[in-house]
């Protein structure tokens, strides 16, 4: 399995390269999966962000996450 991560998405950006996977013939769960991380602050001060908002793909072949990084990668 190959995790790519993709920062600063909005929510919006995320769904559309789902949807652009499956429209590839791409099945979640099987050929990849995505997980979502949002903005956290530092909850005793309000200081940060201590970690930025950011989207994980996770491949299951090599290939799909090498054409993935050429297509999405920045």
């Amino acid at each position: 399995m190959i995790d790519v991560k993709l920062k600063n998405l909005d929510p919006n950006t995320i769904m559309q390269i789902v949807k652009e996977l499956r429209e590839q013939k791409l099945v979640q769960g099987k050929d990849f999966d995505f997980e979502y991380h949002q903005t956290k602050w530092d909850p005793v001060t309000g200081h940060g962000p201590i970690q930025e908002k950011h989207v994980i793909f996770k491949f299951y072949k090599d290939k799909l996450a090498t054409w993935f990084i050429l297509k999405y990668g920045s």
